[in-house]
């Protein structure tokens, strides 16, 4: 028997109910670029002026982080991993008190690869700002601002680029996505 894991539930229902919202406002999925060199599993059906409609996808395959954890003797807090292995999908365009944000996913694995490289290439900018390890997974309205998570603590925080967080929004994933509304 599959234990049940709730951050990965409530991501799962998070973009289930994007998507169903989206449906309802626009009357159509949400739509993304196409790219024919970036095929990805959330792609419904190609439509006008390179666009596919898209919808969120449960990631089968194994995913993880212990490549990243091995090559910068660190561990990559759960929530983290979590948040990125559960779907495949587009940014999901949402808001909080504090303003309009775009929660990402991988569009596919060559997206998470490149995620991964990303992720790597943060953390070595904060170990040698020496800053605490944060965790990029949405960016925000306002240039250069992107959310994090706490890697030490689970915790979300707003940080610029390169400059430690400076706000904190949430003690954990859980309750950050518990208080979003989505910006459709």
């Amino acid at each position: 028997m599959k234990s049940s894991n709730p951050l990965k539930e409530q991501l799962w229902q998070l973009s289930q109910d994007y998507i169903e919202q989206y449906q309802q406002k626009h009357g159509r999925l949400p739509i993304a670029d196409l790219d024919t060199e970036s095929v990805s599993p959330c792609q419904v059906k190609s439509i006008e002026d390179e666009k596919t409609t898209w919808q969120t996808v449960k990631i089968t395959e194994s995913l993880d982080f212990s490549n990243i954890e091995k090559a910068l003797e660190l561990t990559i807090h759960t929530d983290f991993v979590d948040y990125f292995c559960t779907l495949y999908a587009d940014g999901i365009n949402a808001k909080t008190e504090d303003g309009k944000l775009s929660l990402l996913f991988a569009w596919n694995h060559d997206d998470f690869l490149r995620l991964q490289e990303n992720i790597i290439g943060h953390i070595l900018m904060k170990q040698k700002l020496k800053q605490p390890i944060t965790l990029f997974f949405a960016v925000t309205d306002e240039e250069d601002m992107i959310l994090s998570l706490n890697n030490e603590s689970g915790e979300i925080w707003v940080e610029r680029v390169g400059c430690k967080p400076h706000k904190k929004l949430a003690n954990s994933m859980a309750e950050f996505i518990a208080q979003l509304a989505f910006d459709l």
